[in-house]
């Protein structure tokens, strides 16, 4: 009896569910089910990032200023944060910042044992308010000599190898003087 009524469990189907349950053996003679669906799809980044995407891909970092807490936002954001209001106009930054922190390490982005470091870190735009900047790669500085407050400037691929991404900015080197 036991028996019988853990098989009777094992059909249940959750109230309002309707259809067949069906074995595993008979879910890959299905093809509708195995088969993968031709989806197309559309992401927008929004008002400001993609307006932040645009001006990397001319060589230029924006942010978004509000005139009530003085802060220039970068990334951009349309709305301020702090005061709950609309920030006010763009804001064209200089490709340089500071080393707000950093990490030194020894995995690359598919997360395999790398001998040679990467240098990843936090940096603080300049014309930007402290802890409002983004995370980017560092180089052209071995791990001895990053460090927190360094002063480092961005290196941009070519113009023509850009396409509107973070990563048009290659690196963030020490600043030449």
């Amino acid at each position: 009896m036991a028996e019988q009524t853990k098989e009777y469990r094992a059909t249940l189907k959750p109230e309002g569910v309707r259809g067949k349950s069906i074995r595993k053996d008979e879910l890959r003679e299905v093809p509708h089910v195995t088969s993968r669906p031709n989806a197309k799809y559309a992401w927008a980044a929004g008002v400001a990032m993609s307006r932040f995407l645009d001006e990397l891909k001319e060589g230029r970092i924006v942010g978004r200023k509000c005139r009530k807490c003085a802060r220039v936002l970068v990334p951009p954001r349309m709305f301020c944060e702090r005061c709950y209001r609309q920030t006010d106009e763009w804001v064209e930054l200089p490709g340089t910042a500071v080393i707000e922190t950093f990490a030194v390490s020894y995995l690359d982005t598919d997360a395999n044992r790398i001998k040679e470091p990467i240098l990843v870190g936090v940096v603080d735009l300049d014309g930007a308010p402290p802890h409002c900047g983004f995370m980017h790669y560092f180089d052209e500085m071995s791990p001895d000599e990053i460090h927190i407050g360094m002063p480092v400037e961005a290196v941009w691929k070519p113009k023509e190898e850009r396409d509107g991404a973070i990563t048009d900015i290659r690196y963030f080197r020490p600043r030449r003087k």
